[in-house]
């Protein structure tokens, strides 16, 4: 979306809420998108019989304005919509590779784990349907990072891609471990988060989240590698896959239960960080949903995950 252009059509709408005008008048304010990101709009005036309209998707008319370097969505009619599915893809925010061709690489990568009791646990997880279902589907967040469908799976393949790089420079670190640990650190977002329409949490998610979940799945999971493939876990396997699932956010202000404590917690963190850094780093900055992308100038407005504002030219160009 730019700067003075009229809008029409179908669009998902997020978080609609109330607010009031300084005159005292009620007007709705909401973040108006598509797969390519989304913007604020704003219905300043409503009538008599307006109904706020649902977390979903609308169709809607309207015009973009700057606002204070930002582009936001005004709007003149606004009314819930139910789209075909056909029109899904281009409403929610996708991966650019398909799910099966990364999930395909993510296999191949867990092969190359060479503990007996490793391979059982990483096969488990691998040969619940339902839950790698989901798994190729669910955004990696919310917001922030790799948030779009196939997120999860992508930010996941990216992280044991840079394990695999960066191990062999640790010969004493246990890759079996790190190789786990990235594959499990996310895998409760499969139950934290909705994404059938617009992006949001569970009850799960609310009350419970996905490091807690991801720490009772692999409690699960390892009695399951018992059951199953009768193969029980070294002692302190659990236990250490288990404390990276619950220390990956590094410190507790970012929603870490403790603070990793192993080499191998450590380097899943830092490896998490990396990753979800640089890519909300690109987005913000050379991808075509940038949201300052169309205000000018060389800096984006302070991205608050990062606390920063960027610089958005490539410097090479």
């Amino acid at each position: 979306m730019k700067g003075s252009e009229f809008i029409r059509g179908v669009y998902s709408i997020a978080n609609p809420q109330m607010g009031r005008t300084r005159a005292d008048k009620p007007y709705l304010r909401c973040l108006i998108g598509d797969r390519t990101g989304d913007v604020p709009g704003r219905l300043w005036s409503l009538d008599d019989n307006f109904t706020m309209p649902p977390e979903g998707f609308v169709m809607l008319e309207g015009e973009t304005q700057t606002y204070q370097g930002e582009i936001q969505l005004i709007l003149k009619w606004i009314r819930p919509y139910e789209p075909r599915l056909e029109e899904l893809r281009d409403l929610i925010p996708s991966s650019e590779r398909p799910s099966e061709d990364m999930f395909a690489d993510l296999v191949k990568m867990l092969e190359t784990v060479k503990h007996p009791a490793m391979k059982a646990l990483a096969q488990v997880y691998l040969e619940d349907e339902h839950l790698m279902a989901a798994f190729k589907k669910a955004p990696a967040a919310k917001s922030v990072h790799h948030a779009f469908l196939g997120g999860l799976l992508e930010h996941t393949l990216n992280l044991l891609n840079l394990a695999n790089a960066v191990c062999p420079l640790y010969p004493k670190i246990n890759r079996d471990i790190v190789m786990l640990g990235l594959f499990l650190h996310d895998l409760g977002k499969t139950r934290e988060l909705v994404y059938d329409k617009v992006f949001g949490y569970s009850d799960q998610g609310e009350l419970i989240g996905h490091v807690v979940e991801g720490a009772v799945m692999l409690h699960d999971k390892a009695h399951e590698v018992m059951a199953t493939k009768g193969v029980r876990l070294p002692p302190n396997a659990l236990l250490v896959l288990q404390h990276i699932i619950i220390s990956h956010h590094g410190v507790p202000e970012f929603g870490a239960a403790k603070v990793p404590m192993t080499p191998e917690a450590i380097l899943v963190s830092m490896l998490d960080n990396v990753d979800a850094k640089t890519c909300m780093a690109l987005a913000e900055t050379r991808s075509g949903h940038a949201a300052n992308s169309e205000t000018g100038g060389n800096f984006t407005e302070k991205i608050w995950a990062l606390d920063t504002k960027l610089f958005k030219p490539d410097p090479l160009k």
